[in-house]
């Protein structure tokens, strides 16, 4: 990919992440607590692919963007831990809400992760704008 092409990808990531916390927001409001959670993870899911495509990584999976997110902007320090520790906790949510059929998640669990998956976006499109 050229670069023009990995910013404007990127970009529209960043875009599609947000609405996606929109979406979220939406399923809260109605009570789908396990549906939320599926958009909360992937709105950061869009972000960070978005900032590892900046970087000329492409991972081929779920656990290859985890692990490629962790390797070079985690460890490394470009980004916090608690970032790390909250796409694990999310990607790990999503897997239990989507596929045990027995998992429910409420409003006690949800609620409080908008905030920092908002935080977190946002500190993802700091970064991409840095890598500019």
């Amino acid at each position: 990919m050229k670069r023009e092409e990995r910013l404007e990808y990127s970009k529209n990531r960043i875009e599609t992440a947000y609405k996606t916390v929109d979406a979220a927001k939406l399923l809260a409001e109605n009570g789908f607590w396990n549906s939320a959670i599926n958009r909360l993870y992937y709105a950061v899911f869009y972000a960070v692919n978005a900032l590892l495509v900046v970087n000329e990584i492409y991972p081929q999976s779920h656990s290859g963007m985890k692990s490629q997110y962790s390797q070079h902007f985690i460890k490394t320090g470009r980004m916090d831990i608690k970032y790390g520790k909250l796409l694990a906790q999310l990607y790990d949510w999503r897997q239990k809400g989507d596929y045990e059929n027995m998992y429910d998640y409420d409003s006690e669990s949800v609620k409080p992760l908008f905030e920092p998956v908002l935080e977190m976006i946002s500190e993802i499109e700091k970064e991409i704008k840095n890598a500019l």
